[in-house]
């Protein structure tokens, strides 16, 4: 690690958590009074297996309590014959906070697919559901409520929830990262080690391989030709960043390369390491990676082009929220454990990583022009009930959405019939992600219908700071807008809602 990189993470740490009012010095032609958007990009989760039942939490004695408050809307969650009647083989199942740790379940493209059985929506037990010794298949069906999400829960009912959004296509999280930032999965053209089966078809990703341009892959790698979203901010002079955990290195391999070796305890009781590979999709790109995990060369170029390349340390976020260098665009990532992946990390250890940043975000006085929007890869193959409507259409060997996979059989189908000349193995929409903004300007206590995908995030970035679209058969050309939010028709009241970070009840 250079001197430079340890002299930030100390600072930031050192400070975490501080009360600063600086103001930014980072110009912005933001088009909306959002200046600053935050998405933090957590893990596998399904929207029916955080909010099935909000806002009505069962409480019992000894937990945090939810109790939402007059005129709460609902969601298109799990009531009725739903949670009685079932069409799976398994019924829908409250898990307690006790039951926080859980196995990761499968979440594959093709077993996705066949888990949704052509829109029926009953083969979940049979498909995604984990049946490894000591997993049990049926845990796939179990939801938590608002003893046990509580923060996210209170985040809704002070912000905005959305309930009809989607992932962009089926798949696990490389997929879901990729579509955040370009809408894209195809363009596969480098191969340095012998991909896994399910990794790449028709050159596009629908698995996991890791990033070709990252000395800290370990595996098979995959690199992506076309654009994203830092190409188009680069474009226009705004700034932006990616900040993951465990980003900063902690050696140097024999070749000169850099070893990412800081890790933590994990739910399962088992080290894990910070940084993830595959989840930062900015490495996949020549243009806007980072290979050697170089740190900023100095604060001023904190959201700029330099050796750093807008790839980060998470701990350097708080020295650019210190030194007034938080960029105009700011994705982040949570260390392994803190992440919210079932089997090395669960959702309370998730709270503390979101009830944390967020309050210390809301004590700088960009808080006043940001948006806060807190966002998921994947479903990790948790139970959800509403099938998408399929805008991208597949019909590779790895599809099995439709024809005759009825459970338990092998037999694949596919996703529709695609238009000619359409980039194949991007089946999606895929299934239903939470998705919640937490903005000053967001609408309160406010559930939000609109169907949106994970490259509505993209659009929105793309159209707040008038970028224009990424082409090439990216999604964010047809995705949903997230304008319907937001309420900038009066100024902005202060809105902070500072949580606990054990219970995720309110703090203030």
């Amino acid at each position: 690690m250079t001197r430079l990189s340890r002299a930030f993470i100390l600072t930031g740490l050192a400070t975490l958590g501080a009360s600063h009012g600086r103001a930014q010095t980072t110009p912005s032609t933001a088009t909306t009074p959002i200046k600053h958007v935050v998405v933090i990009f957590q893990e596998n989760v399904s929207f029916d297996h955080y909010f099935a039942t909000y806002p009505h939490a069962a409480n019992p004695s000894g937990q945090p309590s939810f109790a939402p408050g007059a005129g709460t809307p609902g969601v298109n969650g799990l009531t009725g014959s739903l949670l009685t009647q079932n069409p799976n083989s398994a019924p829908p199942f409250r898990l307690d906070r006790s039951q926080a740790a859980t196995c990761d379940q499968d979440h594959e493209y093709t077993d996705e697919q066949k888990a949704f059985h052509g829109g029926l929506m009953d083969a979940f037990v049979e498909f995604t559901g984990n049946g490894s010794s000591p997993c049990q298949a049926n845990l796939v069906m179990g939801y938590y409520d608002g003893n046990t999400v509580t923060a996210l829960w209170n985040y809704a009912q002070n912000f905005v929830l959305h309930d009809n959004s989607f992932q962009s296509q089926f798949g696990p999280s490389s997929v879901g990262a990729l579509n955040l930032i370009s809408g894209q999965t195809h363009g596969v053209n480098i191969f340095n080690r012998p991909l896994q089966d399910g990794d790449v078809v028709e050159n596009t990703v629908i698995g996991d391989p890791q990033p070709y341009y990252d000395d800290c892959s370990s595996r098979e790698t995959v690199g992506l030709s076309g654009k994203n979203v830092g190409d188009l901010l680069n474009a226009k002079g705004i700034t932006w960043g990616w900040f993951e955990g465990g980003f900063a290195p902690t050696g140097q391999k024999a070749s000169g390369g850099a070893v990412c070796g800081s890790s933590h305890i994990g739910s399962d009781g088992n080290p894990k390491g910070d940084y993830i590979p595959h989840h930062q999709p900015f490495q996949y790109y020549a243009s806007t990676s980072n290979p050697h995990h170089l740190p900023p060369s100095s604060f001023l170029t904190i959201g700029a082009t330099d050796q750093a390349n807008h790839q980060y340390d998470l701990n350097i976020l708080t020295s650019a929220l210190n030194a007034g260098r938080l960029p105009a665009v700011t994705f982040i990532k949570a260390p392994g454990y803190q992440d919210g992946h079932a089997g090395y990390s669960d959702p309370l250890a998730e709270q503390t990583f979101l009830v944390n940043l967020i309050n210390q975000l809301q004590t700088y006085s960009v808080w006043n022009d940001m948006a806060i929007i807190i966002a998921y890869d994947d479903s990790d193959g948790w139970y959800d009930h509403v099938m998408p409507p399929i805008v991208s259409k597949s019909n590779t060997a790895a599809d099995a959405l439709t024809g005759s996979n009825v459970p338990g059989s092998p037999t694949v189908g596919d996703c529709g019939t695609p238009a000619a000349g359409a980039y194949l193995g991007r089946c999606g929409y895929g299934p239903r992600l939470p998705l919640l903004i937490v903005s000053p300007w967001a609408k309160k206590n406010f559930v939000d219908h609109t169907l949106t995908d994970q490259s509505s995030i993209l659009r929105f970035i793309e159209d707040n700071w008038g970028l224009g679209r990424i082409g090439d058969q990216s999604l964010d050309a047809i995705a949903g807008s997230l304008m319907n939010s937001f309420d900038f028709s009066q100024p902005a009241s202060d809105r902070r809602v500072l949580l606990n970070p054990a219970t995720g009840q309110r703090s203030n």
